[in-house]
């Protein structure tokens, strides 16, 4: 069966995460990514490694399917056949600091020359401006893009999620540009540069907070559990802050993630007001509808809590599930990565590799009816060297010897 993506060529020269992440969705979805590795090899190779002299497991789940080369990019030979290259890919694909290909003697004007239907993505820190070459990682986009100032409880200090937002998420709206340029193409012939900032793409994922900003103007949110509210949206803890109340509750035997989220829609009070053992706050006006409600949520989910502490999760789950209560037990990452269900689905699968044997990663997210993922292992670093300069671009061994003796590849 042909892949979504089957026929596009990816020159995948991203480094860490925010590029693999976005390179490793287009290998998924059928395009031939090869990755561009300085002889050292993409950083992240040897970073946070539990097996020595093995590739990371940092770097193994962010570059599956892809085939991987070398080239010293610093060398007149290694432009030469990064030149040659360009001219056979669809997209170039790189997140380096901002001007970094520019001096490498690439600028987008030049390789619109080279290849005029080529798409270029670029992946930064930041826009245009004062932060522009600012470095950026993680935990310095989700600062900088609204998510640290309202994640965390009102009397702590603010808090980075476990999400990537600010380096997968990235990866993600990079996806998403790059699929627009080549449908565009299509209609045009041309290609084009595709550019995404690390803090604009977490401010994308925290719109509703802007949203919430701007009804501060008009008084307290009602739907935050906060007693005072000042000038800007505040940190509301495990609160939804939307349209439905929610809040994570304890449940027995009371381990750090022995919780459960709990959302109280107008129409799941009455049966939650049974189970809890609470019957009357079904009727009575002082409990009856959302609005009675809102100006002690802490109150009714510690009613709630008093109830799910005498049980464990799994058992919390079932008994709201069975009235179409809205919940959700908070998972473990030992829990996720033991779960049946999602090995069913294959968003967490096991590859072997042929230096650490079998691992554990995360698989294909989106699901296309006539496009089936296999995840298939991240290469080694330079094993489609012979592939790509040898068989595609057509250098003889003795060249390719002497390449490798000199440092170019």
């Amino acid at each position: 069966m042909r892949k979504a993506l089957e026929g596009v060529r990816v020159l995948d020269m991203t480094h860490v995460q925010s590029g693999p992440s976005c390179t490793q969705i287009l290998a998924w979805l059928g395009a031939d990514v090869v990755k561009i590795e300085a002889p050292t090899g993409d950083i992240t190779r040897k970073q946070l490694r539990d097996l020595p002299d093995v590739d990371s497991l940092y770097f193994t789940m962010l570059n599956c399917n892809k085939r991987s080369i070398t080239l010293n990019m610093k060398s007149a030979r290694g432009k030469e056949l990064f030149t040659e290259m360009v001219k056979k890919f669809d997209i170039l694909a790189e997140n380096f600091g901002p001007g970094a290909v520019d001096r490498m003697g690439f600028s987008w004007e030049k390789l619109q020359e080279l290849n005029p239907r080529l798409i270029y993505a670029s992946i930064k820190g930041f826009g245009d401006g004062p932060y522009t070459h600012f470095k950026a990682y993680e935990v310095v986009a989700q600062a900088m893009g609204g998510s640290m100032s309202t994640t965390g409880f009102e009397d702590g200090p603010p808090l980075a999620t476990g999400a990537q937002i600010g380096d997968s998420g990235t990866g993600m709206h990079t996806v998403a540009g790059i699929l627009a340029a080549l449908y565009q193409r299509e209609h045009t012939g041309r290609g084009q540069r595709v550019t995404v900032a690390m803090q604009h793409a977490v401010l994308n994922l925290c719109r509703v907070k802007l949203r919430d900003q701007q009804r501060l103007a008009h008084g307290p949110l009602k739907e935050y559990p906060n007693a005072e509210f000042g000038d800007e949206v505040p940190r509301s803890g495990n609160a939804s802050g939307g349209g439905q109340p929610g809040w994570a509750v304890k449940c027995a035997p009371g381990g750090p993630n022995d919780y459960i989220y709990v959302i109280v829609q107008p129409v799941g009070w009455e049966p939650i007001a049974k189970l809890i053992g609470r019957p009357e706050l079904a009727d009575d006006p002082e409990w009856s509808t959302p609005e009675a409600r809102l100006n002690k949520l802490d109150k009714m989910f510690q009613l709630i809590e008093d109830w799910t502490s005498g049980h464990n999760k799994w058992e919390v789950l079932a008994k709201l599930n069975a009235h179409n209560v809205p919940c959700g037990p908070i998972l473990s990452t030992k829990e996720i990565i033991e779960d049946t269900s999602l090995a069913e689905n294959e968003i967490v699968v096991k590859v072997d590799h042929p230096e650490r044997g079998e691992f554990t990663t995360v698989g294909m997210p989106i699901k296309l009816s006539d496009s089936p993922t296999t995840v298939e292992r991240s290469p080694l670093l330079g094993e489609h060297n012979q592939e790509i300069y040898g068989s595609e671009l057509g250098l003889p061994e003795q060249e390719l010897a002497e390449l490798k003796a000199n440092g170019v590849i």
